[in-house]
């Protein structure tokens, strides 16, 4: 069995770096820092992450995915029967993606999130077509 351990948000958060200006085209690599994994949950993980601008299309097929806005304010754009539905999320704010449903952020100003993310994640840096 093993141990469990609390974890203070805030202090995880302290340590990721701040990413300026993200876009679809971001690598891991260039992201790697505004990222972090809290724990290990399910078959993915509990992430905080820092950062403004655009993501890429992604989607979770083995889960619904939970976000969480720690601080600042995203737009949550969720592609749903090839309609961009657009979430205002800010400070205090969850949304539950569906198991399947793409969506990508838009933080221009940036964001603190915290995320309970399925894995595996596909990732498109165009507008997917729904099949």
């Amino acid at each position: 069995m093993s141990k469990s351990i609390a974890i203070t948000i805030k202090d995880a958060l302290s340590k990721v770096k701040f990413l300026k200006n993200r876009t679809a085209e971001t690598t891991a690599d260039e992201a790697k820092d505004a990222f972090t994994l809290l724990s290990e949950y399910r078959d993915g993980g509990i992430y905080v992450a820092h950062y403004s601008g655009f993501s890429e299309w992604e989607r979770h097929l083995n889960g619904d995915e939970f976000v969480q806005v720690l601080g600042g304010e995203t737009t949550l754009i969720l592609l749903n029967q090839h309609q961009q539905q657009r979430n205002e999320l800010s400070s205090g704010q969850m949304l539950v993606i569906p198991k399947g449903i793409w969506h990508r952020f838009e933080s221009p100003d940036g964001v603190k999130v915290m995320t309970i993310t399925p894995q595996p994640t596909e990732h498109s840096t165009e507008c997917p077509v729904e099949t």
